[in-house]
């Protein structure tokens, strides 16, 4: 019978490879959140062919991030499942209280969401009755044309990216209304200019949303966060400032979080 080796110990001769993988996995910690194959393998007391051999299959089903240096991180894939459970950890558990500020000050849908590859993922979603409906669940990917989270998001990343987006075909949904290079580059320098995304939907009912960005350290957009509401229950330019105070109150925490 296999054994699962203490975290730290030596592998098992042959442990299975799920357990091989959560070993991986282990090797994460708060204050290690990247880091390189080296460390990967001896952390996870793994061998360093096989360390890469897991963490490349690991990469590709999205359990695992290959940064641009080689070194890995924990994928969104995992945040996911996470958003699952009735805990969450780290930027969902500093924004969660400003969010339920914005909430209760608004009476307005509030969510919160990080971008993976050319897609959002909502990491959390605090509902209001009377808001309208909303499209997205916790752990769902928003499009990041089409959305005001997802145009805050898209308009703080990295230039190539945005130009490489820039030249889709992209449309609307659920209207499926087409979206021009030109209106969507518009859409994103006015973001950037000015902090904030007001993004307007016509189906399934009205609904207007107010997006801005929540910054690291190193003044990269780690996240965005939004108010949205049906057509007629909020005015976007009042609500703008109260959005970007709580961005930026989120921003400070998470800061000072990694410090």
């Amino acid at each position: 019978m296999t054994s699962t080796p203490r975290r730290g110990g030596r592998p098992v001769s042959g442990e299975p490879l799920l357990d091989r993988a959560f070993r991986l996995l282990d090797a994460f910690t708060d204050d290690e959140t990247t880091l390189t194959l080296t460390r990967l393998s001896e952390r996870a007391n793994i061998p360093l062919s096989s360390t890469l051999r897991l963490a490349q299959h690991l990469a590709r089903l999205g359990a695992l991030e290959r940064q641009s240096d080689g070194s890995f991180t924990i994928g969104l894939r995992m945040l996911e499942y996470a958003a699952l459970a009735p805990r969450g950890h780290g930027l969902r558990a500093i924004a969660l209280p400003y969010m339920e500020d914005l909430h209760r000050a608004t009476r307005q849908h509030v969510q919160l969401a990080v971008r993976e590859n050319d897609e959002a993922v909502i990491v959390e979603r605090l509902s209001a009755p009377g808001a309208g409906r909303v499209l997205y669940h916790v752990g769902g990917r928003v499009p990041l044309h089409g959305t005001g989270l997802g145009q805050i998001l898209l308009a703080y990343s990295r230039p190539e990216f945005q130009e490489a987006y820039l030249k889709r075909e992209l449309f609307l949904e659920p209207e499926h209304i087409r979206m021009s290079e030109l209106t969507l580059r518009a859409h994103l320098d006015e973001a950037r200019t000015t902090g904030a995304a007001h993004m307007a939907r016509l189906l399934p009912e009205p609904a207007t949303s107010v997006a801005a960005p929540i910054l690291d350290r190193a003044g990269r957009c780690v996240a965005a966060i939004s108010a949205l509401g049906a057509d007629g229950t909020l005015d976007p330019q009042a609500l703008e400032p109260a959005v970007v105070a709580i961005a930026r109150a989120i921003s400070r925490d998470l800061q000072r979080s990694s410090r």
